[in-house]
């Protein structure tokens, strides 16, 4: 698997968890009566490989250190745990921190990165506020209320590298000095060359699109509030790389 988007985020952490919980029964029945080793051995090894997969998509480590249910049987039968009680235990302790990560991924609270700051005072501060409004959300208004700082900080984005003589509008509209998605549009329109900037382009456009839908959706949720404050610093980051804010060279404000 390639290097997972926010949404795709979401739908491997729910793959993920659902595979990593029928692993950890598994494991749990064959040490507590239940199945014999030799009849679910095979679908065990299968079902350990797909569940790697979607761990190795999402940058997780794979806490099981069984590779087949015999290596499992070795471990239980060593002496320390004896009884079932024990064997549930030793499992509930091995995958509880990767279930409660599965779970945070598949809810969308683990998407907005902590990313080095981009040098432009108002959008960082906007981000690190979107970053906290987001940690703190609770209810619909808490959630809108990511949209609107996510709105923005996009617009000072915008206002921070948007030049008119040199970054005139696609469409000839002038864009007025809130229209953060022109002024993007025509900026990396003019600073990344030929098709390959499709791809920043729609990124960005994406991120104005849900911060806008975000602040007016009287039915926001949190995994909207993340995935719009994951689309939002991601964007910014995109346009401090194209803007040369990267560059330990170039100097901050």
């Amino acid at each position: 698997m390639d290097t997972a988007s926010p949404q795709d985020r979401i739908v491997w952490g729910r793959e993920g968890l659902a595979r990593a919980q029928k692993l950890k029964d598994l494991m749990v029945a064959v040490a507590t009566g239940g199945p014999r080793i030799e009849a679910v051995n095979h679908d065990y090894c299968a079902q350990r490989e797909e569940l790697r997969a979607y761990l190795e998509g999402l940058g997780i480590a794979d806490p099981n250190p069984f590779d087949d249910l015999w290596a499992w049987y070795g471990r239980w039968s060593s002496g320390d745990l004896p009884s079932y009680q024990s064997r549930r235990r030793f499992l509930g302790e091995l995958f509880a921190p990767l279930l409660e990560r599965l779970r945070g991924t598949e809810a969308g609270r683990e998407l907005v990165e902590e990313r080095p700051p981009t040098g432009w005072t108002r959008v960082d501060r906007g981000i690190e506020k979107m970053r906290e409004a987001l940690e703190r959300a609770r209810d619909e208004e808490d959630f809108q209320s990511v949209g609107h700082l996510g709105r923005e900080t996009l617009i000072s984005l915008a206002q921070a590298v948007y030049v008119r003589e040199r970054h005139p509008p696609l469409d000839g509209v002038e864009p007025s000095a809130t229209d953060a998605k022109r002024m993007l549009d025509a900026f990396i329109d003019v600073e990344i060359a030929g098709n390959t900037n499709e791809r920043p382009r729609r990124h960005a456009r994406s991120a104005v699109d849900l911060a806008n839908e975000l602040t007016h959706k009287r039915t926001a949720t949190f995994r909207l509030a993340a995935l719009c404050a994951e689309a939002v610093s991601s964007a910014c980051n995109q346009i401090a790389i194209v803007s040369g804010r990267r560059d330990p060279e170039v100097p901050r404000e």
